[in-house]
């Protein structure tokens, strides 16, 4: 009866209660207590909009009671991931094209970012907090597929998400999934992409990985561009994946001169069995650790 008083209330008191909230062991429990007492039309009339409002033969809940679920079962207890969750669909209401189980909902990602900064903005949240969940919202479609999805993808979407977001947004994933009432939270494909980005966000090992590179070793030896410098610098990394705290520029150096007197197919023979049984090993850890095959 009185919700509308609401508005007496300071903007940033109003938002200090939303996140205690949303931190809370239980946020979805406070979100629908907001909207049985008539608060959260004031408070995120946005949210409200997908009351009642179906999805597609994809979902069996309303895009309300989606994104409620998907914030219960946010498995990430930072702010911004929470807020994600709660908001990663915000714009469907919008988008919605068709009825029925053929309804699509286009672009609700870039969309949905526009209008989670708009809220977020307007509840007067940290800039930090604002960017970093619109950035979530506006790349939790991203796609993954056994098979389809090659490393160089892979590398691109990290590049696109940044490294230090690939674990809220693999929990944004599974909030997603979970609140779609799908059973499993980590699929075997999400667990094998969570495999492909540890595989190609780790330190590599390849030559790039060595403290000294092809250049320094023209520059060292006084000699030109040939067949020697990848040998050398694979006979290096060899040593290297060995014994890594051999990985100085000082002991590469030194070592670089010593085994310059080698010929090629010396230094080939040397380095190729080691950098291919380390490559494997390597392989096999992070396999086991992602339980993919």
């Amino acid at each position: 009866k009185h919700s509308s008083a609401i508005g007496l209330i300071s903007t940033e008191r109003i938002r200090d209660e939303l996140e205690k909230i949303i931190l809370s062991p239980r946020p979805s429990a406070g979100i629908e207590a907001l909207k049985e007492a008539n608060l959260l039309r004031h408070i995120i009339p946005e949210l409200e909009l997908g009351v009642g409002v179906s999805q597609n033969r994809h979902h069996i809940y309303t895009i309300y009671e989606h994104s409620v679920l998907s914030l219960k079962f946010c498995p990430n207890e930072k702010l911004e991931a929470r807020l994600a969750s709660l908001f990663h669909d915000i714009a469907k209401p919008e988008t919605k094209r068709g009825a029925g189980e053929d309804a699509t909902f286009y672009n609700h990602d870039i969309v949905g970012a526009k209008v989670a900064k708009k809220i977020l903005r307007r509840l007067k949240f940290p800039n930090e907090i604002i960017e970093k969940t619109s950035h979530l919202i506006r790349n939790h479609m991203f796609f993954y597929n056994i098979g389809e999805v090659t490393e160089a993808g892979v590398r691109r979407l990290i590049k696109r998400v940044g490294a230090e977001n690939l674990k809220d947004l693999i929990d944004l994933r599974i909030a997603d999934r979970l609140g779609s009432g799908v059973p499993k939270a980590k699929p075997y494909k999400l667990r094998h992409l969570e495999y492909l980005m540890a595989k190609v966000s780790r330190h590599p090992l390849s030559v790039a990985m060595l403290k000294i590179n092809g250049n320094d070793i023209m520059r060292l030896l006084d000699i030109k561009q040939g067949p020697i410098i990848g040998a050398l610098l694979n006979a290096l990394l060899a040593e290297v994946l060995e014994e890594p705290k051999l990985n100085t520029k000082k002991y590469l150096e030194n070592r670089a001169k010593e085994l310059a007197e080698l010929s090629v197919e010396k230094l080939k023979e040397k380095s190729e069995k080691v950098i291919k049984e380390k490559k494997e090993e390597v392989e096999l850890v992070e396999k086991s650790r992602f339980r993919v095959q």
